[in-house]
């Protein structure tokens, strides 16, 4: 599991950390942001809920792994409403954590990623009307599956904030 840590560095996050998935909750409040449709995805991805499971579901789903890796890209903004910083910060996570994903894919099989924000391998989602065109590559994302992302990260030991003019994605695989 330590070697999960130095992939993703090498991968090139920010920060790294073994997790233990016995600390992880799913919590229906988090997931009743999901319903308030605040990010615009709800019923709209296979990622997403309600599409992804209840959050019973997602629990069970989670239970079944034991440890895993939490990853961070942390950027430096040049002020609290630096956009385009914001925006390149989660392009590069997500480019990462695809990279991490598909790596610990091969090398554990069944493993659980779960991402930062909703799924974006296809420019738009076939949801409701096909089936996903890559499960095996979907990502759902934290909060989705009900996750407090600041939780995980303090169970993790990494810091969820790092601080005036800074923003942090975080992600996870479960093994």
């Amino acid at each position: 599991m330590a070697d999960l840590v130095k992939l993703a560095l090498d991968v090139g996050f920010s920060h790294a950390a073994l997790l233990d998935a016995s600390t992880l909750r799913a919590l229906p409040e988090v997931r009743d942001m999901c319903v308030s449709d605040r990010c615009r995805r709800y019923g709209k991805s296979w990622s997403c809920p309600p599409a992804c499971g209840s959050i019973e579901e997602t629990a069970a789903r989670m239970a079944a792994y034991s440890g895993g890796v939490l990853v961070q890209t942390t950027a430096q903004l040049e002020d609290d409403f630096d956009a385009e910083s914001m925006a390149a910060a989660q392009k590069l996570h997500k480019e990462h954590f695809f990279t991490l994903a598909r790596q610990v894919r091969l090398l554990h099989p069944g493993c659980l990623p779960l991402t930062a924000g909703s799924c974006t391998i296809c420019r738009t989602c076939t949801y409701p009307d096909r089936p996903c065109r890559f499960p095996g590559k979907m990502l759902s994302s934290m909060e989705a599956y009900g996750l407090l992302v600041s939780q995980v990260c303090k169970d993790a030991g990494l810091p969820y904030y790092y601080g005036p003019k800074t923003l942090t994605y975080s992600s996870c695989i479960l093994i």
